[in-house]
Order: structure tokens, then sequence, then C-alpha cells
């Protein structure tokens, strides 16, 4: 997207995630300015929480069109795993950890992981925002302190993220819908990842409560991210391509494509103003978090990414070296929240 765009060959609508991905193409003139298409749909008025359309806005101008909210805090449970592991499902982290040996001797997969930097780093994140809570994940990630990052409450994180590598370790897939797909099939135990995986679980006809549990923030500590994904609107030469961009950026923030949408993809609309009737147990859940202000900037949205991918090549490391110590990648992880930027 970013060749493209800088190269001169920019397509007419491209989609990044909320934060601080596309701050210089916007710095550098390469974004429209979607501030009177805004203003004309009220976005400032329905778009819920805020912090979705302060990621769009640069200098109070608003360069993109939130589409979804879609938080990184869930555990995707299989009932049929842990009915053939002779267990019960369990209702949070610790339990599903005490479960991992049981799962083993039946012959699942604990915990499936995709093995990429950014599911990797993903998991740390749930864990570190459900075991040692919102407080202390702003201070590290908004604040970018060290001192706190280099404490017992993370030390705990840490701690959590070695059983996620023992209970990953057998987990031999790349992509993530691949993992989600070994907890649908009963083949794995759970799988840490965003609300995006419903979307596999529907597809495959899975009933949520029945066929699958959810547990938002592990079932710790009910909070959700709010990160989603935006549309960007390159400048454009061609008038008429131009006219349809803004025909695009409302038709995404209309209520009707906001229900049909957020229902397939299994996030959560950005207008707080829809119909969710339809909405299945594991959206209900979101939504009742996301109304009592149980959230949290999703990382993208806290660090640059430089950071992001520091962040991302250690947990890559981590999660794949069996020998890489909780001393060392916590020592590690404090150098890059010192350097944060």
């Amino acid at each position: 997207m970013i060749s493209r765009i800088t190269g001169g060959d920019p397509m007419a609508a491209t989609q990044f995630n909320h934060g601080r991905q596309a701050e210089e193409l916007v710095q550098a003139g390469l974004m429209r300015d979607l501030t009177d298409a805004a203003e004309a749909g009220g976005w400032k008025d329905v778009i819920h929480p805020q912090s979705l359309i302060d990621s769009c806005t640069f200098e109070g101008r608003i360069y993109c069109a939130p589409i979804n909210i879609h938080s990184w805090q869930w555990l995707w449970l299989s009932h049929k795993a842990f009915e053939d592991a002779g267990v019960p499902v369990p209702s949070n982290w610790d339990e599903f950890v005490a479960a991992a040996s049981a799962l083993e001797k039946a012959g699942k997969t604990p915990l499936a992981m995709g093995q990429q930097a950014w599911q990797n780093a993903g998991a740390f994140n749930v864990l570190l925002v459900a075991i040692a809570g919102k407080d202390v994940y702003n201070t590290v990630f908004a604040d970018h302190d060290a001192e706190v990052a280099a404490g017992p409450e993370m030390r705990k994180v840490f701690e959590a993220a070695a059983n996620a590598r023992e209970m990953s370790k057998n987990s031999r897939v790349q992509d993530w819908n691949q993992a989600t797909n070994m907890v649908i099939a009963g083949q794995a135990g759970g799988q840490i990842m965003g609300d995006w995986a419903q979307g596999e679980f529907q597809v495959a006809g899975q009933v949520a409560g029945v066929d699958y549990s959810c547990l938002p923030g592990l079932g710790v500590n009910e909070i959700i991210s709010t990160s989603g994904d935006a549309f960007y609107f390159p400048v454009m030469d061609d008038e008429d391509k131009s006219r349809a961009q803004d025909v695009l950026a409302a038709t995404m923030l209309d209520p009707v494509t906001q229900v049909a949408f957020n229902l397939k993809k299994g996030s959560l609309p950005v207008r707080g103003d829809v119909d969710l009737e339809a909405a299945n147990d594991c959206m209900r859940k979101g939504l009742e978090i996301l109304a009592a202000g149980n959230t949290v900037s999703d990382v993208a949205q806290l660090v640059s990414p430089d950071t992001g991918s520091r962040i991302e090549d250690l947990f890559s490391e981590f999660f794949n070296d069996p020998g890489m110590s909780v001393d060392d990648v916590q020592s590690y992880f404090v150098d890059i929240i010192a350097d944060a930027r």
C-alpha cells in the first residue's frame, strides 16, 4: 500500500488499523482530508468511543473513516476439546492453564497459536491487560514507564507468557485462522485471538455458548481494546474517483452497513446508535463491556510502528525459543519501553 501511494500509483481506498500506521502518509499530504464528509455525517456525534475518531485526526482534521472496533482480548474455547479431555470448560485463564495437562493427555494442543510475530506479541498484550490490569497496561504502553515494566506486576505477566509458550509448543500452524480452525475442530483447547475469530466459528456453523465459549479479558479482567479497521482515501487526480471516495466513506458509516458488516466479521460497530438484535452471545458481551467503558486503546494507538515492530520481534523470539528465560525477556522488554516513541 505504502509503495503504491508514495510511488504515484495510489489505489482509491485502502485500509489500515486505527493508530499511527498511516501517520507519515498523512503528514506528507498523500491522504484525503475527510473532515467535510465527517461533519456532514455527524461522525463525532455517533462514533464511539471517541478514541476511534481521535486516531483518524491529525492537526484537527479527519483523515480516515473508522468501520469497526476489533478487540484482541478474547480467549476462544472448544467445548469438544474439553469434553474429550474429561474436564469442564474453563471460566478463566488460571482454570485453562490447570486443564492443560488433561488436554495433552487427550491428544490436544492446549493453546493454538500461529507462528507469526504479530500473533505472539498480541497474545502477550492480552495477558498483560488481563493479569496486570488496565492501569499497568496504560502506564507501560501509553506512558512508556520502564520502571513499571521492570516491576513485580509485570513479572506475573511474563510468567503467564511462559505458560502460554509451553501450552502452545505443539501448535505448528502459521496463520491465525488455521489456529482458530484447530479450536473449531476440537484439536486445541483454546486460542487467544481478537474478535475477528468469531467469523470463523460462524462460517463453520458453530454456536456461541453451545459449541464454543468466549472469555473477554481471559475471564480475569473483562476489558477490551478499541482498535479496529479504518479506511483511508489517497489523494486522486481523477475527480470522478474523488467523488466515489466520498460515497464509499459515507456508505461505510451508514447504520445499515455497520450492522451487516460487523455481524459477518464478528467485530463491534463504531456507531453507538445501531440495532444489533441479531448479535450473538459473544458480541453482546463485547457491547456490554464497551457500554460500561471498560476499554483500553490498542498498543498500535500508543506506540510508534517502529516500537511495535521491536515488540513483535521480541515475542516472536520468546515464543519460539524455550531457552529464553522470564528474566531475559522482561529485561529486553524494559529496554524497548525505555526507548519507546
